[in-house]
Protein backbone atom coordinates (compact mmCIF):
# COMPACT_ATOMS: atom_id res chain seq x y z
CA UNK A 1 0.00 0.00 0.00
CA UNK A 2 1.33 3.40 -0.91
CA UNK A 3 1.53 6.28 0.89
CA UNK A 4 -0.66 7.91 -1.55
CA UNK A 5 -3.76 5.27 -0.67
CA UNK A 6 -3.65 5.38 2.83
CA UNK A 7 -7.45 5.97 4.22
CA UNK A 8 -6.69 9.41 6.28
CA UNK A 9 -8.36 7.36 9.32
CA UNK A 10 -7.32 8.26 12.46
CA UNK A 11 -8.69 6.06 14.98
CA UNK A 12 -9.19 1.87 14.23
CA UNK A 13 -11.82 0.06 16.57
CA UNK A 14 -11.39 -3.56 16.95
CA UNK A 15 -13.55 -6.41 18.24
CA UNK A 16 -12.28 -8.67 19.86
CA UNK A 17 -13.99 -12.27 20.01
CA UNK A 18 -13.45 -14.21 16.50
CA UNK A 19 -12.08 -10.80 15.04
CA UNK A 20 -8.66 -10.54 16.89
CA UNK A 21 -8.94 -13.93 18.98
CA UNK A 22 -10.38 -17.69 17.57
CA UNK A 23 -12.50 -17.21 21.20
CA UNK A 24 -16.59 -17.52 20.44
CA UNK A 25 -16.10 -21.80 20.12
CA UNK A 26 -14.30 -21.85 23.38
CA UNK A 27 -16.26 -19.39 24.43
CA UNK A 28 -19.68 -20.94 24.04
CA UNK A 29 -18.59 -24.43 24.89
CA UNK A 30 -17.68 -22.94 28.45
CA UNK A 31 -20.91 -20.86 28.51
CA UNK A 32 -23.18 -23.94 27.13
CA UNK A 33 -21.80 -25.69 30.55
CA UNK A 34 -22.62 -23.25 32.44
CA UNK A 35 -26.20 -22.71 31.12
CA UNK A 36 -27.20 -26.14 31.46
CA UNK A 37 -26.62 -26.28 35.26
CA UNK A 38 -28.85 -23.28 35.18
CA UNK A 39 -31.50 -24.90 33.85
CA UNK A 40 -31.02 -28.03 35.43
CA UNK A 41 -30.99 -26.46 38.63
CA UNK A 42 -34.43 -24.45 37.19
CA UNK A 43 -35.88 -27.60 36.91
CA UNK A 44 -35.65 -27.12 33.20
CA UNK A 45 -35.09 -30.48 30.42
CA UNK A 46 -33.85 -28.11 27.65
CA UNK A 47 -30.13 -28.05 27.21
CA UNK A 48 -28.24 -26.09 25.08
CA UNK A 49 -24.87 -26.50 22.66
CA UNK A 50 -22.36 -24.39 21.95
CA UNK A 51 -23.49 -24.64 18.36
CA UNK A 52 -27.37 -23.20 19.47
CA UNK A 53 -25.60 -20.58 21.52
CA UNK A 54 -23.87 -19.26 18.61
CA UNK A 55 -26.23 -19.00 16.49
CA UNK A 56 -29.08 -17.42 18.84
CA UNK A 57 -26.51 -15.24 20.93
CA UNK A 58 -23.51 -14.43 18.69
CA UNK A 59 -22.56 -10.90 19.79
CA UNK A 60 -24.14 -10.93 23.45
CA UNK A 61 -22.44 -10.59 26.67
CA UNK A 62 -23.58 -13.26 29.17
CA UNK A 63 -24.95 -10.32 31.09
CA UNK A 64 -27.21 -9.72 28.20
CA UNK A 65 -27.81 -12.99 26.83
CA UNK A 66 -29.26 -14.41 30.09
CA UNK A 67 -32.14 -12.29 30.37
CA UNK A 68 -33.85 -13.55 26.71
CA UNK A 69 -32.71 -16.77 27.50
CA UNK A 70 -34.34 -16.80 30.45
CA UNK A 71 -37.71 -15.72 29.07
CA UNK A 72 -37.51 -18.35 26.79
CA UNK A 73 -37.43 -20.71 29.30
CA UNK A 74 -39.73 -18.82 31.78
CA UNK A 75 -37.48 -18.85 34.27
CA UNK A 76 -37.33 -16.14 37.31
CA UNK A 77 -34.15 -14.64 38.19
CA UNK A 78 -33.28 -11.81 39.82
CA UNK A 79 -29.86 -9.19 39.56
CA UNK A 80 -28.09 -10.70 42.15
CA UNK A 81 -28.49 -14.56 40.84
CA UNK A 82 -27.68 -13.33 37.56
CA UNK A 83 -24.73 -11.08 38.72
CA UNK A 84 -23.29 -14.52 40.00
CA UNK A 85 -23.80 -16.53 37.56
CA UNK A 86 -21.76 -13.70 35.47
CA UNK A 87 -19.33 -13.67 37.94
CA UNK A 88 -18.83 -17.53 37.37
CA UNK A 89 -18.97 -17.55 33.58
CA UNK A 90 -16.32 -14.77 33.29
CA UNK A 91 -14.07 -16.66 35.55
CA UNK A 92 -14.61 -20.06 33.79
CA UNK A 93 -14.05 -18.54 30.48
CA UNK A 94 -11.04 -16.62 31.50
CA UNK A 95 -9.18 -19.78 32.74
CA UNK A 96 -10.09 -21.82 29.24
CA UNK A 97 -8.36 -18.53 27.08
CA UNK A 98 -5.70 -18.52 29.17
CA UNK A 99 -4.96 -22.09 28.31
CA UNK A 100 -6.72 -22.18 24.90
CA UNK A 101 -6.50 -19.06 23.68
CA UNK A 102 -5.05 -18.62 20.04
CA UNK A 103 -5.07 -15.50 17.71
CA UNK A 104 -7.19 -15.52 14.29
CA UNK A 105 -4.62 -16.60 11.46
CA UNK A 106 -2.64 -13.01 10.26
CA UNK A 107 -4.14 -10.98 12.20
CA UNK A 108 -1.27 -9.93 14.89
CA UNK A 109 0.84 -9.51 11.44
CA UNK A 110 -1.29 -6.83 10.58
CA UNK A 111 -1.58 -5.34 13.50
CA UNK A 112 1.67 -5.38 14.12
CA UNK A 113 2.45 -3.59 10.63
CA UNK A 114 -0.46 -0.96 11.70
CA UNK A 115 1.41 -0.33 15.15
CA UNK A 116 4.75 0.37 13.57
CA UNK A 117 3.64 2.81 11.15
CA UNK A 118 2.10 4.73 13.96
CA UNK A 119 -0.48 6.79 11.69
CA UNK A 120 -3.35 5.28 13.48
CA UNK A 121 -5.01 4.90 17.11
CA UNK A 122 -5.64 1.22 17.78
CA UNK A 123 -8.82 0.14 19.96
CA UNK A 124 -10.05 -2.65 21.22
CA UNK A 125 -14.27 -2.44 21.64
CA UNK A 126 -16.00 -5.20 22.88
CA UNK A 127 -18.75 -6.38 24.71
CA UNK A 128 -17.30 -8.74 26.27
CA UNK A 129 -15.84 -8.31 30.69
CA UNK A 130 -12.45 -6.84 30.31
CA UNK A 131 -11.01 -9.62 32.60
CA UNK A 132 -12.04 -11.67 29.48
CA UNK A 133 -10.86 -9.30 26.72
CA UNK A 134 -7.26 -8.66 28.84
CA UNK A 135 -6.97 -12.56 29.36
CA UNK A 136 -6.99 -13.24 26.00
CA UNK A 137 -5.20 -10.38 24.50
CA UNK A 138 -2.04 -11.74 26.78
CA UNK A 139 -2.39 -14.88 25.50
CA UNK A 140 -2.48 -14.64 22.02
CA UNK A 141 0.01 -11.19 22.36
CA UNK A 142 -2.31 -8.85 21.00
CA UNK A 143 -1.74 -6.72 24.25
CA UNK A 144 1.45 -5.28 23.36
CA UNK A 145 -0.22 -3.19 20.28
CA UNK A 146 -3.04 -1.50 22.59
CA UNK A 147 -2.44 1.30 25.19
CA UNK A 148 -4.08 0.62 28.57
CA UNK A 149 -6.69 3.13 27.93
CA UNK A 150 -7.61 1.65 24.45
CA UNK A 151 -9.32 -1.39 25.55
CA UNK A 152 -13.08 -0.84 25.97
CA UNK A 153 -15.90 -3.28 27.34
CA UNK A 154 -19.33 -2.72 27.32
CA UNK A 155 -19.95 -4.55 30.29
CA UNK A 156 -17.00 -2.65 32.63
CA UNK A 157 -15.87 1.09 30.55
CA UNK A 158 -19.19 2.77 31.48
CA UNK A 159 -21.25 3.92 34.04
CA UNK A 160 -24.25 1.65 33.00
CA UNK A 161 -23.74 -1.94 31.38
CA UNK A 162 -24.20 -2.30 27.73
CA UNK A 163 -24.11 -4.63 25.27
CA UNK A 164 -23.97 -4.43 21.64
CA UNK A 165 -25.95 -3.87 19.19
CA UNK A 166 -26.58 -0.47 21.06
CA UNK A 167 -24.07 1.96 19.86
CA UNK A 168 -23.00 2.64 23.91
CA UNK A 169 -19.80 1.64 24.14
CA UNK A 170 -18.47 2.80 20.47
CA UNK A 171 -19.91 6.29 21.51
CA UNK A 172 -17.79 5.63 24.61
CA UNK A 173 -14.79 5.16 23.00
CA UNK A 174 -15.07 7.82 20.75
CA UNK A 175 -15.98 10.26 23.12
CA UNK A 176 -12.75 9.01 25.55
CA UNK A 177 -10.45 9.38 22.86
CA UNK A 178 -11.59 12.17 21.11
CA UNK A 179 -12.57 10.70 17.80
CA UNK A 180 -15.80 11.52 15.18
CA UNK A 181 -16.98 8.92 13.04
CA UNK A 182 -15.89 9.98 10.26
CA UNK A 183 -12.51 9.50 11.54
CA UNK A 184 -13.18 6.23 13.00
CA UNK A 185 -13.04 2.73 11.29
CA UNK A 186 -14.91 -0.70 12.88
CA UNK A 187 -13.83 -3.93 12.28
CA UNK A 188 -16.65 -6.62 13.87
CA UNK A 189 -17.56 -10.35 13.06
CA UNK A 190 -21.08 -10.39 13.83
CA UNK A 191 -24.53 -8.58 12.73
CA UNK A 192 -24.76 -7.61 16.77
CA UNK A 193 -21.23 -5.73 16.39
CA UNK A 194 -21.74 -4.22 12.98
CA UNK A 195 -25.36 -2.59 13.90
CA UNK A 196 -23.79 -0.96 16.63
CA UNK A 197 -20.95 0.39 14.31
CA UNK A 198 -23.08 1.48 12.59
CA UNK A 199 -25.84 3.30 14.77
CA UNK A 200 -22.50 5.44 15.55
CA UNK A 201 -22.57 6.21 12.28
CA UNK A 202 -18.67 4.41 12.21
CA UNK A 203 -18.05 2.61 8.29
CA UNK A 204 -17.38 -0.73 9.53
CA UNK A 205 -15.81 -3.69 7.58
CA UNK A 206 -17.52 -7.14 8.14
CA UNK A 207 -14.95 -9.71 9.32
CA UNK A 208 -15.59 -13.60 8.55
CA UNK A 209 -12.41 -15.36 8.57
CA UNK A 210 -13.12 -16.75 11.81
CA UNK A 211 -15.97 -19.22 10.24
CA UNK A 212 -14.49 -22.36 9.52
CA UNK A 213 -16.33 -23.65 5.93
CA UNK A 214 -16.88 -21.30 2.74
CA UNK A 215 -21.06 -22.06 2.97
CA UNK A 216 -20.61 -20.24 6.80
CA UNK A 217 -18.44 -17.46 5.61
CA UNK A 218 -20.69 -16.77 2.94
CA UNK A 219 -23.72 -16.82 4.66
CA UNK A 220 -22.57 -14.32 7.80
CA UNK A 221 -21.06 -11.94 4.28
CA UNK A 222 -24.91 -11.44 3.43
CA UNK A 223 -25.70 -10.98 6.90
CA UNK A 224 -22.92 -8.17 8.08
CA UNK A 225 -23.64 -6.55 4.20
CA UNK A 226 -27.66 -6.05 5.56
CA UNK A 227 -26.35 -4.90 8.71
CA UNK A 228 -24.21 -2.38 7.22
CA UNK A 229 -21.01 -3.54 6.80
CA UNK A 230 -19.17 -1.50 3.46
CA UNK A 231 -17.01 -4.07 3.08
CA UNK A 232 -15.80 -7.92 3.68
CA UNK A 233 -12.51 -8.79 4.99
CA UNK A 234 -12.83 -12.65 4.19
CA UNK A 235 -9.33 -13.05 5.67
CA UNK A 236 -6.61 -11.00 7.49
CA UNK A 237 -3.96 -11.20 4.26
CA UNK A 238 -6.82 -9.11 2.32
CA UNK A 239 -6.23 -6.64 5.03
CA UNK A 240 -4.36 -3.87 2.58
CA UNK A 241 -6.82 -4.39 -0.42
CA UNK A 242 -9.78 -3.89 1.87
CA UNK A 243 -8.51 -0.80 4.14
CA UNK A 244 -7.58 1.04 0.28
CA UNK A 245 -11.55 0.20 -0.50
CA UNK A 246 -12.74 1.92 2.99
CA UNK A 247 -11.16 5.54 1.78
CA UNK A 248 -14.15 7.11 0.18
CA UNK A 249 -16.18 6.53 3.54
CA UNK A 250 -13.79 9.24 5.51
CA UNK A 251 -15.83 11.97 4.31
CA UNK A 252 -17.73 13.77 6.30
CA UNK A 253 -21.34 13.25 7.04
Amino acid sequence: MSAKTYPPYKFIFFDCDNTLVESEDLAFNTTANLVNEILEKHGKTERYTPETLIRDFCGFNFRSMMPVLCQRQGIKMDPEELTHYAKLEEERVVAMFAEKGKPCDGSLEVLEKLHSEGKYKLAVVSSSALGRIRAQMKKTGHDKFFDEDCVFSAQNSMDVPSSKPSPAVYLHAMEKLGAKPNECLAVEDSVSGCRAAVKARIPTIGYVGAYHTGMAKHQMLLRLIDAGCKAILWDWENWNTIFEEMAPYTKKK
